[in-house]
C-alpha cells in the first residue's frame, strides 16, 4: 500500500488556488452523504447548497478540476466523490502520528473519521513516561525519545500537534527533521517552519471569539434600535398647542 512519502497531490502542479482547494472536502462530505442515500446525480445549485457555497462558485471550482456535468442531469456523484479524493490524495492511505496526548490528543485518536477518509494514526506520541504503553484507542502510547524511529518506520509525512503551547515548536522542529512535511497544529501558537512544510492551525479558543465579537455586536445594535425607537416616534400636538399669532397649531396635521 502507497504512503503519504511516495506521492503528493497534485493540486498546485495543476494550478488548482488555495481558496477551492479548502472547499473541496466541503464538497467531498456532501457528496459521500449523497453517495450513501444511493443519490445517482446532483445540480450544481442542490450540491451548492449542501456544501454552503454559491453554485456560480462551485462551477468554477469543479472546472478546475475538468468536471463541467451534464447539461439537465447535473453530476456523477460517484465519479464527484472519486475525482475530489483522487486530487484531495484521498485514494491512497496516510500515516499520521499525533504528539501530545492529553484530553485533546486521546478525543483526536477517537475519532473515527479519520480512517474513511484516507488517514491512518500510526502512533500517539507524549513525553509523559507514564503514558508510555498505555492504550488510547487501541493504539499504546510512545514516548517521544522514539519520535524520530516512529517517523521513518512508518513513512509519515504528516504530523498533528495537541502539546501545550510552550512545547509545541520543539516538537515542530524534531518533526520537519525526521521528514514531516506537512503538520496540522492545535496548539495555541504560531509555529516557525521552513520552506516546504504546510502548517494548518486550528484554534477553538480564537473561534470562540470570533463568535463572542459577533454576539457583541448583534446586542450592540438591538440595544441601539431600541434606545432609538422611543425618539422615533413623533409628538403629536394637543389641541392647544398655538403658533406664533397663538391661533394655528404650530405643527400642522398631515
Amino acid at each position: 500500500m502507497a504512503t503519504g512519502r511516495t506521492h503528493r497531490p497534485a493540486t498546485r502542479s495543476r494550478g488548482i488556488p488555495e481558496a477551492t482547494v479548502a472547499r473541496l472536502p466541503l464538497y467531498l462530505r456532501a457528496l459521500t452523504a449523497l453517495s450513501e442515500r444511493s443519490v445517482p446525480t446532483v445540480s450544481s445549485e442542490e450540491l451548492a447548497a449542501a456544501a454552503g457555497v454559491n453554485s456560480a462558485k462551485l462551477r468554477k471550482d469543479f472546472s478546475y478540476l475538468g468536471s463541467y456535468g451534464t447539461r439537465g442531469v447535473g453530476y456523477d456523484v460517484e465519479y464527484l466523490v472519486y475525482q475530489i479524493s483522487r486530487e484531495l490524495g484521498l485514494t491512497q492511505d496516510w500515516p499520521v502520528v499525533i504528539v501530545g496526548i492529553g484530553n485533546l490528543g486521546a478525543a483526536l485518536a477517537n475519532y473515527g473519521g479519520f480512517a474513511s477518509r484516507g488517514f491512518r494514526v500510526a502512533a500517539l506520541i507524549d513525553a509523559d513516561p507514564a503514558m508510555a504503553g498505555k492504550p488510547v484507542a487501541g493504539i499504546p502510547v510512545q514516548h517521544t525519545d522514539e519520535l524520530e524511529s516512529i517517523i521513518t518506520d512508518n513513512g509519515v509525512s504528516i504530523g498533528v500537534i495537541a502539546t501545550p503551547a510552550g512545547a509545541a515548536q520543539q516538537v515542530c522542529d524534531r518533526l520537519v527533521a525526521a521528514g514531516v512535511t506537512s503538520i496540522l497544529n492545535f496548539a495555541p501558537t504560531v509555529l516557525t517552519v521552513p520552506d516546504g512544510v504546510d502548517v494548518r492551525k486550528v484554534d477553538l479558543s480564537i473561534e470562540l471569539q470570533i463568535l463572542a465579537f459577533h454576539e457583541q455586536r448583534k446586542a450592540g445594535e438591538e440595544a441601539a434600535v431600541d434606545t432609538a425607537a422611543p425618539a422615533a416616534v413623533r409628538r403629536q400636538p394637543a389641541a392647544t398647542d398655538q403658533g406664533p399669532d397663538g391661533d394655528v397649531p404650530a405643527v400642522m396635521p398631515a
